[in-house]
């Protein structure tokens, strides 16, 4: 009984942990609020005021896939010769999402690439 409870709970914690979620933006247009985003996804990274009163904000998030490591051997006519060892720095990967809302600061377009 112990161990069909601890393989539930297994289970539970593994599709709870593959879930992600995925805003549908189309449905938010119209009732989304520059407001509720900064709740939602905090300060942007970069925002302005277009001269019709609209306001842009992107939101940039940054990842990385950690950095490269290449070892080969090393040469020489003595046994045991030195390698050597190069590293190549991290590559980092962005995605940006811009929201456009109106001069009532309620959701009118949005971009994510």
């Amino acid at each position: 009984m112990k161990m069909q409870l601890f393989l539930l709970a297994l289970v539970a914690m593994l599709f709870a942990g593959c879930a992600t979620t995925q805003t549908n933006w189309n449905a938010r247009i119209g009732s989304y609020t520059y407001d509720q985003a900064i709740i939602d996804l905090g300060p942007p990274d970069k925002s302005a005021k277009l001269t019709d009163g609209r306001k842009v904000a992107e939101w940039i998030t940054r990842y990385s896939n950690g950095s490269n490591v290449a070892i080969a051997s090393g040469f020489g006519p003595y046994p045991g010769s030195v390698g050597f060892i190069q590293t190549t720095g991290p590559q980092y990967y962005e995605s940006k999402l811009r929201l456009v809302f109106g001069t009532n600061n309620v959701l009118t377009e949005w971009t994510k690439n």
